[in-house]
């Protein structure tokens, strides 16, 4: 990597932190960024250092920090009042409504709490969480806004971090495959990436009524086809039917996202050298060393794709970079991978993370001639 994109020998910083998938936050905190922020300091980052590459050997996921002897103490009270509570509410008869609404409120207050006392929300991925190595004092409590994100421009967002830097991984099951991600990306990026681009979506296009949840990112799917479409750079296949892709159904595959196999990979795909794409799922990216385990980002890194992102626990669906802004920048051959990330993504110190070469630009020297759209302007995220 560093020859073929002439990186300097003096940009390598070796760090070891633990031979397993995921690291404790002290270790986190001990191993990683003290020397990462020394590191920097004399190299100017945001001029010089923009971008942060973790390599194969460290960890995917930085858990939630352990609860102290008064948390503790804490949870294990008010989990026998939840027991309690829970006697109570199958005692409760016909006709005492009030009583029950009551009971179930407090037992929530309590789900609660244990979530804020178990730090449960408080774990994130390696990657998303050294993209703020710079920043201090945020909070660890789910996500913070990722200030290059595309959808805030024009809106007035709290907890914005200021030193943000973008962050890719080069990483997967073996290291043979990550000199294979690297040697794709490089051989496609100058051919320009060939294949077909396949969408797959559950339902057909919604209007423009307003949608949110998974109906929003069914509807980027939707979106994301349009604009590849109108761009020329492949054939594109979109799939509005409940079902997915079957076994075999993709060939050629050379852009992807869809959505939703839990765990399950769907071998519907031959990839292309260089080929890009994601599955929205939780917990794609929980380990891509386990042998057995059937999760998106490990299987399409061992079935060919060259780029790819996924999450390392629950991110619920509005996490995900968003489709139409993740490829609407890709097929424009301006910006490179990292950059197309970083500006789709909509927060940091959370759960996704992104595999492949963060210089790769698949459409660099093919740039398409992008079509017209029905209001006489070019496609645009």
């Amino acid at each position: 990597m560093s020859k073929t994109r002439s990186i300097p020998e003096g940009h390598l910083l070796q760090l070891w932190i633990t031979d397993k998938e995921w690291c404790s936050r002290e270790d986190y905190e001990k191993k990683v960024v003290p020397r990462v922020r020394r590191y920097l300091k004399d190299k100017d980052p945001f001029r010089f250092i923009r971008c942060l590459v973790i390599m194969y050997g460290l960890p995917l996921k930085v858990v939630s920090p352990e609860m102290n002897a008064e948390e503790r103490g804490e949870v294990e009270k008010i989990e026998k009042r939840r027991e309690n509570l829970n006697r109570d509410l199958k005692d409760i008869k016909d006709g005492e409504e009030e009583r029950s609404k009551k009971v179930k409120r407090e037992i929530e207050s309590i789900k609660k709490r244990i979530s804020v006392l178990k730090k449960s929300d408080q774990g994130a991925s390696l990657d998303s969480e050294i993209a703020l190595v710079l920043e201090k004092n945020y909070s660890l409590s789910r996500w913070v806004p990722n200030r290059y994100f595309l959808g805030y421009r024009g809106k007035r967002i709290e907890n914005v971090p200021r030193n943000v830097l973008m962050v890719s991984r080069l990483d997967g099951p073996s290291d043979k495959i990550i000199r294979k991600i690297i040697d794709d990306s490089i051989a496609a990026e100058k051919s320009g990436l060939k294949g077909t681009a396949y969408f797959d979506a559950r339902w057909p296009a919604p209007s423009n009524k307003k949608v949110s949840g998974g109906a929003l990112y069914d509807k980027s799917i939707h979106l994301a086809a349009n604009r590849v479409k109108k761009s020329n750079v492949m054939p594109v296949v979109i799939d509005d039917r409940k079902e997915l892709f079957k076994p075999g159904e993709c060939p050629e595959a050379g852009l992807y996202s869809g959505w939703y196999s839990y765990a399950r990979y769907v071998d519907a795909f031959t990839w292309q050298p260089g080929s890009v794409g994601f599955h929205i799922a939780s917990a794609e990216c929980k380990t891509l060393k386990r042998g057995k385990s059937q999760v998106w980002c490990k299987m399409m890194l061992e079935k060919g794709i060259a780029a790819t992102l996924g999450p390392v626990g629950e991110p619920y669906v509005q996490a995900f970079p968003v489709p139409e802004m993740f490829f609407g920048l890709l097929i424009q051959g301006k910006l490179t991978l990292a950059e197309c990330y970083a500006l789709s993504n909509p927060f940091l110190s959370w759960k996704m993370v992104l595999i492949g070469d963060p210089l790769y630009s698949p459409f660099k020297n093919s740039r398409p001639k992008l079509k017209k759209d029905a209001a006489g302007s070019s496609p645009s995220p």
